[in-house]
């Protein structure tokens, strides 16, 4: 386990300055310079916080916190659900990177939860929205059934032996989070 460069708080404060600063400008940039992609090429990663959201194209966790390249170790998977893949790849992070925070950022109007309360699909997208289904249960609220479904994916990442570990011995932390597609803001549950 590599030690956590910044505790759980200081990367969650880095988030929410990194989104106010989202919400408040018109354009953002990013160093990607040369010398920037060599630095992180020879250098490795270092994430300040591991983020797990929808793969929905409206939702960029780099943009929406106004992060660079190497800041966040980003999962994306429709409708922000954890299976063993998801859950082994934040482990990774959290154990050989020492990222100390993990972030489950679910959206509004998000097409995988509009599936789970009001349609019937077929083929693999089933197996997603069966996940979203035992998450909100019969909640017919878009927004609630949202947050539903981020709190499951929580509880689902908190079941792990080694993040339970991480969070005794080096104050790892879970967080929920609402991004709202009109305002840009990300709610903290």
């Amino acid at each position: 386990m590599q030690s956590y460069r910044i505790t759980a708080d200081e990367a969650k404060e880095r988030l929410v300055t990194g989104n106010q600063k989202y919400v408040e400008l018109s354009e953002l940039k990013s160093d990607i310079s040369p010398e920037n992609l060599l630095k992180f090429s020879q250098n490795g990663q270092q994430p300040y916080a591991i983020i797990i959201t929808c793969s929905d194209s409206r939702v960029v966790p780099e943009l929406i916190f106004s992060a660079g390249i190497g800041d966040l170790f980003v999962i994306r998977v429709a409708g922000n659900v954890i299976d063993s893949h998801q859950l082994g790849s934040i482990e990774y992070a959290a154990e050989h990177l020492g990222t100390g925070l993990i972030v489950v950022l679910g959206h509004d109007h998000c097409g995988a939860v509009d599936a789970a309360i009001n349609h019937e699909p077929d083929g693999y997208i089933k197996y997603i929205t069966d996940e979203i289904v035992k998450a909100i249960g019969d909640e017919k609220d878009e927004v609630r059934a949202c947050c539903l479904n981020v709190k499951h994916s929580c509880e689902i990442i908190e079941h792990s032996f080694q993040i339970q570990k991480d969070e005794r011995e080096y104050g790892l932390k879970i967080l929920g989070a609402i991004y709202h597609l009109e305002s840009g803001e990300v709610e903290f549950l």
